[in-house]
């Protein structure tokens, strides 16, 4: 008899394909397949020769790239050496989730499944094409494709003699379980944001504690929007970066929330634990420390403040020990409740923390050892960075909108990273913010002398001043900026140092202020009155232009 293995790889930007990911997780296990989810960049490629069953999981990101955990394994599958046979082994199957209001829809998992095809993969099913802009979301497209999927797989792969499909109503085991250690054993120090030697460039799995050295508004105080520029040290990290690339900051949810979400599940914040897997073969989560405090976990790791998704309910139900709420839950995770979800969930933004104050029976019988399957992990932001190293040396720079907004919830929604970060402040003390730099998808010309104009209003002039910065340190005169906002007395950024370059002649400025008159203006009216400026940078000084929102 086969070995009933099964592998499910996923490309996530934003937590959703891993979230479906785990879900077919889930499914094989209730029926009885021996099955790995990872992150195809965590994945050792060059295997998938061996793999007999596989099953794909991609979001496509920006102009039909893919996301960033899945990129190596992109560039590999694609090289032009690999035979074209290389695959004839494997069964497999894509589902891909995007967007159809992008031009290029499912663009990754579309051109996977061709590749896989080519290198002589057997396809199970046509690849799926999830949509965000579904009533339903990729759930219309997911939900039939995966019954189709798992009789395709139980044809080939009959269930053993004498088991059954585990029934949905049975809970599963956690991915892993929680060993309290005894009162008196030391604390640990959560030792991530200890300044420590780099032993290699900051990344994800390694960011650098970065001090905070100024975090100052640059909007009026009677202006509607708080709008920061936001300074950090990044002397001795190992940071390197261009203009037009992005720093990554790992934010964290503030002690209010981190104690209410102790209280509501009756968790003691200073409990410390060590985490074992369930199934040899797990890795445990890279960015826990062994052990580790109640109060570090929800502080820096799970995502409270995210809208939650119909898994959470899913998993939520099995807790239930109050009839009311357990049926209210199994419908949210229902195929038929998922426009009431919506409305209830993703419409007012209504976070996980809030959505567990609605279940109050249930969210105090939640067993520790599923917190890790039932809330995701908090996922880094990423920023455009506002400086160039040629001007401020070991530091970084963003301008940052905080992000807070109304819906029908009577408490106003806030960004959990903006609001963390424009609460800080260095005066009181060392702050410390783990970050590291990522490469942009912004490339400047390499000669200063190429002629550049750039369009941001708003905070999307930020990676423009890193370029200008950039540009002037290099002797570069070509800089052309259209930059809008309200009102030029209360959000015009970077005034002074935008009038000091005009006088200097490295700058030709032209602005927008769309509420200081009675008819609105905007950056496109400025274009069209400059138009044969910008024609003759474009046709006869070959410049290149570039638009941030």
């Amino acid at each position: 008899m086969t070995e009933r293995k099964l592998l499910i790889l996923f490309g996530s930007q934003t937590g959703t394909a891993q979230d479906t990911a785990e879900r077919i997780g889930r499914e094989a296990k209730r029926r009885h397949f021996q099955c790995r989810v990872e992150a195809l960049d965590s994945y050792e490629v060059a295997n998938l020769i061996n793999e007999l069953l596989v099953v794909f999981v991609c979001a496509t990101t920006g102009q039909g790239d893919p996301p960033d955990n899945m990129k190596m394994f992109w560039r590999f599958l694609f090289r032009k050496n690999l035979p074209p046979s290389s695959l004839c082994q494997l069964d497999y199957a894509v589902l891909g989730l995007g967007d159809s209001s992008y031009p290029k829809f499912n663009f990754v998992a579309k051109k996977l499944h061709k590749r896989v095809l080519q290198l002589g993969g057997n396809p199970l099913l046509p690849v799926a094409l999830g949509d965000d802009q579904h009533d339903l979301g990729p759930d219309a497209v997911v939900d039939p494709w995966l019954l189709a999927l798992w009789d395709k797989i139980l044809a080939l792969y009959p269930l053993p003699p004498g088991l059954e499909i585990v029934s949905p109503d049975v809970r599963l085991p956690p991915k892993y379980t929680l060993h309290y250690l005894a009162e008196d054993s030391p604390h640990p120090d959560g030792g991530l944001l200890q300044p420590t030697a780099p032993r290699t460039v900051p990344s994800e799995l390694h960011p650098f504690p970065a001090r905070m050295v100024s975090n100052q508004r640059v909007t009026a105080e009677s202006h509607f929007q708080d709008v920061r520029l936001i300074e950090f040290d990044v002397a001795a990290s190992g940071i390197t970066f261009n203009a037009g690339d992005v720093v990554m900051i790992q934010p964290q949810n503030c002690s209010e929330d981190v104690q209410q979400f102790c209280q509501l599940l009756r968790l003691d914040p200073e409990r410390c634990f060590v985490l074992k897997p369930t199934e040899p073969g797990t890795s445990l989560p890279a960015l826990l420390p062994q052990p580790c405090t109640i109060r570090y976990l929800v502080t820096h790791y799970l995502d409270i403040s995210c809208v939650p998704r119909r898994s959470f309910f899913e998993l939520l139900s099995y807790f239930s020990t109050n009839e009311l709420e357990r049926e209210k839950l199994q419908e949210f995770s229902s195929a038929q409740g998922q426009e009431e979800l919506y409305s209830y969930c993703n419409r007012p933004r209504r976070t996980t923390l809030e959505a567990l104050w609605d279940f109050p029976h249930t969210t105090c019988a939640i067993p520790p050892d599923y917190l890790l399957d039932l809330i995701p992990r908090i996922r880094p932001r990423a920023f455009s960075i506002a400086s160039s190293m040629l001007a401020h040396p070991d530091r970084i720079q963003i301008l940052m909108a905080v992000v807070r907004y109304k819906t029908q919830l009577s408490k106003p929604r806030r960004g959990l990273c903006s609001t963390w970060l424009a609460s800080l402040n260095p005066e009181q003390g060392d702050v410390r913010v783990p970050l590291w730099v990522k490469k942009g998808g912004m490339k400047f010309p390499a000669d200063p002398d190429t002629p550049v104009i750039m369009i941001g209003p708003g905070t999307g002039v930020a990676p423009f001043r890193a370029a200008i910065q950039e540009r002037v340190a290099q002797g570069g005169r070509g800089n052309c900026l259209f930059f809008g906002c309200r009102q030029k007395s209360k959000d015009f950024y970077c005034q002074a140092e935008w009038e000091e370059l005009m006088t200097k002649g490295f700058l030709t400025l032209f602005t927008a202020f769309s509420r200081d008159q009675e008819e609105k203006v905007y950056v496109q009216h400025r274009i069209r009155e400059n138009r044969r400026l910008v024609w003759e940078l474009l046709s006869s000084g070959s410049a290149h232009v570039y638009l941030a929102g």
